[in-house]
């Protein structure tokens, strides 16, 4: 099961970007910075949202505001499409419930085995020492 965020719960801000785009990097506000707000999302169910903010770790505010930047590639556009990516993989990875490992005891024969296993390795490795001189 996949859940898509709206786009209307999703805030872009641009703002010009260094790396590559030569002049135009100083023109064009081509990197965005997204804010998705995770506390207030109608779109996620509880568990999934505490998943999440476990999940996002330092790009989580205090306010329960998942933020992410793209500047990796050269039109808004794209970075744009980088950005909401990003976080549907997020959103994706949530969503999936962990599976709890059921702790189970020992069989008396695996205890029976590993004791026998142990007292072998004792005799042999006892048999390595020197050879001890009763007088």
């Amino acid at each position: 099961m996949t859940t898509v965020i709206p786009e209307d719960e999703l805030e872009f801000h641009f703002y010009r970007a260094g790396g590559p785009g030569g002049q135009n990097v100083n023109k064009v506000s081509t990197a965005v910075q997204m804010r998705f707000d995770v506390k207030n999302s109608p779109s996620l169910t509880e568990p999934v949202k505490a998943r999440l903010m476990k999940l996002a770790g330092s790009r989580l505010t205090l306010e329960g505001v998942i933020l992410i930047t793209a500047v990796r590639h050269r039109t808004q556009e794209r970075n744009r499409a980088d950005a909401m990516e990003r976080l549907q993989a997020m959103v994706d990875e949530a969503s999936i419930r962990p599976v709890y490992r059921v702790p189970t005891r020992p069989t008396k024969a695996s205890k029976e085995r590993r004791l026998k296993a142990k007292t072998t390795r004792s005799t042999i490795k006892s048999g390595r020492g020197k050879p001890r001189q009763d007088d």
